[in-house]
C-alpha cells in the first residue's frame, strides 16, 4: 500500500496535486522539487498506477514487486534502481532477520518500496523534514540518508552480536561437564547462520555503494560523493566486523569438537582402565573355574585366600599405575 506521498521544495515539504502525475509536473517545472513516494508490500494493481506515471522500467519493478534480492544498484535510462537489506536484531531470540528496501531515483521524484519491518523509512523521512538543508540536494539526499542509516544500524547489530558471541565462547570454554555439548553445538549452527543472514545484507551492498562514491552515476548528485564514501566507510567496517565473527564462529567450533574428541578420549581411557582391572580377577576366577582334574593347588588349605588376595592387589596395583597416568 502507499504510506506516504509528498512533494518537497527548496528542502521543505509543501502542498501540492494529489495525482501523482500532475505532481511530478509541477516538480520539474520548478526545477527545486521533488516527489517522493513511500509504499509498503504493493500489490501488483497498486504499484502499476505508480510505475506507469515515473516511468520504471519492468525489470526493475518485478523485481521490486517479488523482493527476495540481493543488494545491488542498477541504471536505467529514466531512472536508478538501489536494493538494500535492512536488518533487525530480535533480542528475546537472539536472531537477526532482514527486510529488503528497494529505492526507485529519477528526474525529481523518488520511490520507496519496503518490504519486512526493518526498513527505518519513517524515521528518516522526519529527520530528513527536520534538516531543509539536506533536503535541498533532492532525490540524492534521500538515498544518502536511506543508506546512511540502515548501515549505521549494521554497526548496532554486529555490536549485539558480538555480545552473543562472548557469551557462546564462555559456554564453549566452561569447565567440563558444566554444559550440554550436544545443545552447544546446535547453539553454534544457529547462530552461524545467523551470521550468515548478516553477511548475504552487507557484502552485497559494498559495489553498490563504491559505485556511488564515485562520479559519473546518473540521478546522483556530483557534489555527494565525499557523503556516500563516509558510507562506505561504515559499511566496510561492518563487513569487517561480520567477517570477523564468521571467524571466531568457525574457531569456536573447531575448537568445541576438539573438545568433544579429548573428552571422548578421556572416556575411553577410563572405560579402558576399569575393563583392565576387572580382566584381572576374571582371568584368576577363570583359570580355578576350568574343569582339569589336576590342579594340585586345589587341594591346599590356604588356596582360596591367597587366590582373593592375589587378585585385589594386582586390581589395587593396576588402580595405582592408572591413577598417576593420568587414565582414573
Amino acid at each position: 500500500m502507499i504510506v506516504d506521498c509528498g512533494i518537497y521544495r527548496d528542502g521543505r515539504r509543501t502542498e501540492g496535486p494529489a495525482d501523482f502525475s500532475d505532481a511530478l509536473d509541477e516538480a520539474r517545472a520548478t526545477g527545486d522539487a521533488f516527489v517522493w513516494i513511500g509504499l509498503h508490500e504493493p500489490t501488483e494493481k497498486e504499484f502499476d498506477l505508480v510505475s506507469s506515471e515515473f516511468a520504471l522500467h519492468p525489470l526493475a519493478v518485478e523485481d521490486a514487486l517479488r523482493a527476495h534480492q540481493r543488494p545491488k544498484l542498477e541504471i536505467y535510462d529514466d531512472s536508478l534502481f538501489v536494493v538494500i537489506k535492512p536488518v533487525v536484531y530480535e533480542p528475546q531470540s537472539d536472531t537477526v532477520s532482514a527486510g529488503e528496501l528497494m529505492l526507485f531515483i529519477g528526474d525529481s521524484f523518488v520511490v520507496t518500496v519496503r518490504h519486512g519491518e526493518g526498513a527505518p523509512l519513517a524515521a528518516v523521512r522526519s529527520r530528513l523534514e527536520a534538516e531543509p538543508e539536506v533536503l535541498r540536494h533532492g532525490p540524492t539526499s534521500v538515498l544518502y540518508a536511506v543508506s546512511d542509516a540502515v548501515v549505521d544500524h549494521y554497526i548496532e547489530v554486529a555490536a549485539e552480536l558480538q555480545v552473543d558471541l562472548e557469551e557462546l565462547e564462555a559456554q564453549v570454554f566452561a569447565p567440563a561437564g558444566s554444559g550440554d555439548s550436544k545443545n552447544t553445538a546446535a547453539g553454534i549452527y544457529t547462530f552461524k547462520r545467523q551470521v550468515l543472514e548478516f553477511r548475504r545484507a552487507t557484502n552485497p551492498l559494498s559495489a553498490p555503494m563504491a559505485r556511488l562514491s564515485s562520479a559519473g552515476v546518473p540521478f546522483v548528485d556530483g557534489d555527494s560523493q565525499p557523503f556516500f564514501r563516509d558510507v562506505n566507510d561504515h559499511l566496510t567496517r561492518a563487513v569487517e566486523h561480520v567477517e570477523g565473527l564468521d571467524r571466531l564462529l568457525s574457531d569456536i567450533l573447531s575448537a568445541h569438537l576438539a573438545q568433544v574428541g579429548v573428552r571422548q578420549n578421556d572416556d575411553m581411557r577410563k572405560i579402558s582402565a576399569w575393563a583392565a582391572m576387572a580382566a584381572v580377577p576374571t582371568m584368576v576366577a577363570g583359570v580355578y573355574g576350568m574343569n582339569f582334574r589336576h590342579m594340585p593347588e586345589l587341594d591346599w588349605a590356604w588356596t582360596y585366600p591367597a587366590v582373593i588376595v592375589l587378585m585385589g592387589v594386582a586390581v589395587v596395583g593396576l588402580y595405582r599405575l592408572f591413577k598417576r597416568r593420568g587414565w582414573m
